[in-house]
């Protein structure tokens, strides 16, 4: 979606006119004042008045801020509306945002869609730094994302695989998983609320004009309010089900425990009876949020990563063939993938990375905000300015990554220690600091193991005699980076067994 329509920008901008004149000393170029007056702001583009750089964006941000980037810098300050905007495009300015002045840039910025989607900012991707959000990330840690859980879950995963090699639904898989470790083991059939997160992806990453000019919110010129209000009416009325059938299942009556959802409710029981106001005290509503959170964090992502992965392996069928020489050396034909084979499967774990420096979950990941001033490398950060990690440029930034950084090439990872796990700022797909991914280690185990499965029990060729050069390649912007059209492959079955 374009952050903001052209044509109504045009309109918008020919009735601002006259105002525009008249108000000019004050409203052209605020920040242009700082820089001749006060403390140096990072360099950036010249901003138009009302709107600042909004109309810079373009279709695809994460693009239009590297080419931004080649100009004015890995430090740079944009003005999108009345928001004043830090874009960050290099391994090294990334470090000093997410690691060496962490603490500072750890909140998010309150908007529309953390407001109406996601319960005023009570989930934990999208609510400010503070006693809250530590609660609750230490809660979801415990209870869903910690080694020892991920382990609990194995036999599940192992189940979700078998049946994605018999039916050949990648995405399923990743999303029946989520379901499972959240709701149990009937959680995928208790309802689809594939296009419900679909819709909350897309509205969270969209360019909200209200966002940037808030008194523009009440026109809506871009309908995303009300697209908001209507996905949370509908959402609520599916989590209110789910938490209620959970209530009701007489396996909850005996105080069995089978899922993150039953914890929730058996911390929500506490809370009702608890007087100590240390403990993590949470009501109907604050269960919705970290539902609705853990499910848009682990729902799609994976499922975008797999796609893109195979994509890249279509196009380049010789480096497809090298992974699956991998797998039968390690696996062999007369059996399919293991969790215990993954840590042997080294080259496949080069591709893996290679599409994530490509191809990152979240291109611009979710963005930060400044809780106060702050001098990093001599330029001034100004208290709640947002700050946006571009690492979808970082990933193809040709200063790091010197052997041509447009082109899948997995051999670039082989004995270098280069890994995603946020502490080398070179790759940082799942963020890094304190609002890093902390389902980062889940969702590594669920994309290696689909595509492991996909890869050693397939064989893989493109329809109607395409060649690997025609491949559509074209993305679509949002809090993820999904291709812009499903990928479409045929398959072989190649097992022994």
């Amino acid at each position: 979606m374009l952050p903001f329509p052209l044509s109504i920008l045009f309109v918008l901008i020919g009735f601002l006119v006259p105002l525009i004149y008249l108000l000019r000393t004050i409203l052209w170029r605020p920040n242009q004042r700082l820089r001749s007056s006060g403390p140096k702001l990072p360099p950036g583009p010249p901003a138009l008045p009302i709107i600042g750089n909004l109309h810079m964006l373009g279709n695809l941000p994460h693009r239009a801020l590297q080419d931004l980037a080649k100009r004015y810098g890995p430090i740079m300050s944009l003005r999108l509306g009345y928001v004043p905007v830090i874009v960050v495009s290099s391994p090294q300015a990334a470090e000093l945002f997410l690691k060496t002045h962490d603490a500072i840039f750890a909140s998010r910025p309150t908007v529309q869609s953390s407001l109406y989607i996601y319960y005023g900012t009570k989930a934990m991707g999208f609510t400010p730094y503070g006693p809250y959000w530590r609660s609750v990330r230490k809660f979801c840690t415990l209870h869903l994302l910690s080694a020892s859980k991920i382990e609990y879950f194995a036999p599940m995963r192992r189940e979700e695989i078998a049946l994605v090699v018999g039916s050949l639904r990648e995405a399923t898989a990743a999303r029946n998983m989520t379901c499972k470790l959240l709701f149990g083991p009937s959680g995928s059939k208790e309802t689809d609320v594939k296009p419900l997160i679909q819709e909350a992806l897309s509205l969270t990453g969209a360019f909200n004009i209200s966002d940037y000019v808030p008194w523009l919110a009440p026109l809506d010129l871009q309908g995303l309010t009300r697209r908001m209000k209507a996905f949370s009416r509908a959402m609520d009325k599916v989590l209110n089900k789910i938490i209620d059938d959970h209530e009701n299942d007489a396996q909850w009556a005996k105080g069995k425990q089978r899922d993150f959802l039953d914890v929730m409710l058996s911390l929500l029981k506490e809370s009702i009876n608890s007087h100590n106001e240390q403990e993590l005290k949470i009501d109907r509503t604050n269960m919705k949020a970290i539902i609705l959170d853990m499910l848009v964090a682990g729902f799609d992502t994976s499922a975008t990563t797999i796609e893109w992965t195979m994509s890249e392996l279509l196009r380049h069928p010789h480096i497809m063939k090298c992974v699956q020489e991998e797998l039968q050396s390690v696996v062999g034909m007369n059996k399919m993938v293991t969790e215990a084979d993954l840590p042997k499967l080294t080259y496949l774990e080069m591709v893996i990375k290679e599409s994530f420096r490509l191809h990152p979950v979240a291109p611009l990941l979710v963005p930060h905000e400044s809780m106060e001033d702050i001098i990093i490398d001599g330029l001034h950060i100004p208290k709640t300015s947002r700050i946006f990690v571009n690492s979808w440029a970082i990933g193809r930034d040709p200063n790091t990554w010197t052997h041509n950084a447009e082109e899948f090439f997995p051999e670039r990872f082989k004995d270098t220690n280069i890994d995603v796990r946020g502490q080398d700022f070179r790759l940082i797909p799942f963020g890094s600091g304190r609002r890093g991914c902390p389902g980062l280690q889940l969702g590594l185990i669920i994309v290696r193991l689909v595509l492991a499965q996909l890869l050693h029990c397939f064989n893989w060729e493109l329809p109607n005699g395409m060649q690997p050069s025609d491949l559509d390649m074209e993305e679509v912007f949002g809090l993820s980076l999904p291709r812009a059209n499903n990928l479409v492959a045929l398959p072989t079955y190649r097992l022994l067994c």
